[in-house]
């Protein structure tokens, strides 16, 4: 039969395991791989004959971050006093709570040698990937991994919680409400960027021990768009305008603005918005094409794509100003900045240095001209100095 400890060396959890049976507590033993083939540990010496087993699939339920986790809290909680560790001059508490946190550390994810900037899938976020990436890497002259078109901001959030990327751009109203799923207030003083930067920065740092920093410059709020001939027709300029013909209208969305709290349930609400039609939602790069091509009316863009000026549309004015501030903030992880000092210094150069002018001339350039990101930023970047 296979030496247990040599079936258990690809877990995650081995190392420790290993070294925790190699000290003397042989009545730890491993159970059949679980499903994600993390397996099963449990206490056999001291469980009297018939009582139930007190194991935990590790691959099943078990605690998603740590694996080890829940076999080593149900060990101390158990309270199994006959084992017997036979240390001198040790003290049992302070052994059991250093072999937890041993657990705990060998368990996290792999953290690599270089920072890992992530973004989401959309022009805009990739060029501000790269403009992180590259800025960091001509200030440390560090390698940057670029993990980027992750699927949205939820996954983007997950990615750097769980240490997975480092840092990436993120916008402070999709952080306050989206993310922190703090109430959207009013519009009034509460909706003041300034304000809603600080609650953001604030929450970050308390639940996640990450870092917002300082803004890059512009905001991309949420535009509602329609075709120009339909305004010029129509002679609509606002959000309240249009809702007299919304009825008749179909709506294209990107997958996340139909369930946001800051998207369409509370924009249809505040304007009195509804259509003939349940929204179309489709990636975001589509939503122009279906909007030229006549197959929706008006789409839920951003303020800072280039084809609205390109293509000759109209953004409509959120004149009731339900929409929250939305300025694109770096958000990094407190460790990545401690270890990596020279992260800190590439963003104090980029803080306040992007034009929304200068974000739609990019986008434009990658999405109309189907330039290279990374040829776009570094010229971006040679004519800001930086």
């Amino acid at each position: 039969m296979k030496d247990p400890l040599n079936r258990a060396a690809s877990r995650p959890c081995a190392p420790s395991i290993r070294s925790f049976i190699a000290n003397g507590c042989e009545t730890i033993r491993s159970g059949a791989p679980g499903p994600s083939h993390l397996g099963t540990w449990e206490s056999t010496k001291h469980r009297p004959p018939g009582a139930p087993s007190n194991s935990h699939s590790l691959g099943n339920g078990g605690n998603r971050r740590y694996p080890c986790a829940p076999s080593i809290r149900s060990f101390i909680a158990n309270g199994w006093e006959p084992l017997s560790l036979s240390f001198n001059r040790i003290n049992r508490t302070l052994l059991l709570a250093s072999l937890f946190s041993a657990l705990l550390t060998a368990c996290s994810p792999p953290r690599p040698d270089h920072p890992v900037i992530g973004a989401k899938n959309f022009t805009e976020q990739v060029v501000l990937g790269e403009l992180l990436a590259q800025e960091i890497e001509a200030k440390s002259h560090l390698q940057v991994e670029r993990r980027f078109y992750l699927a949205g901001s939820y996954i983007c959030h997950q990615a750097l919680v769980s240490g997975r990327i480092d840092a990436y751009v993120e916008y402070s109203g999709t952080a306050l409400t989206a993310i922190l799923k703090q109430p959207l207030a009013d519009p009034g003083p509460a909706r003041d960027p300034a304000r809603v930067l600080s609650t953001v920065r604030s929450l970050y740092a308390t639940r996640y021990n990450i870092v917002a920093a300082q803004p890059l410059g512009f905001e991309n709020t949420f535009a509602m768009v329609i075709r120009a001939e339909d305004a010029r027709r129509l002679h609509l300029t606002t959000l309240s305008q249009a809702a007299r013909y919304s009825p008749q209208w179909r709506l294209g969305v990107g997958y996340e603005f139909e369930q946001r709290p800051d998207g369409l349930p509370g924009l249809s609400a505040a304007y009195g918005l509804h259509f003939a039609a349940p929204p179309r939602t489709m990636d975001l790069g589509l939503l122009y094409r279906a909007l030229q091509a006549n197959q929706v009316d008006m789409i839920a863009a951003n303020s800072t794509d280039g084809p609205i000026q390109a293509l000759g549309l109209t953004a409509l004015e959120d004149d009731k100003h339900y929409f929250p501030p939305y300025q694109a903030v770096p958000l990094v992880r407190a460790e990545a900045l401690q270890r990596w000092p020279q992260i800190q210094t590439a963003l104090d150069d980029l803080a306040g240095n992007i034009t929304a002018e200068d974000m739609r001339a990019m986008n434009e350039a990658i999405d109309g001209q189907h330039r290279d990101p990374a040829d776009v930023v570094r010229e971006f970047r040679t004519r800001k100095g930086l």
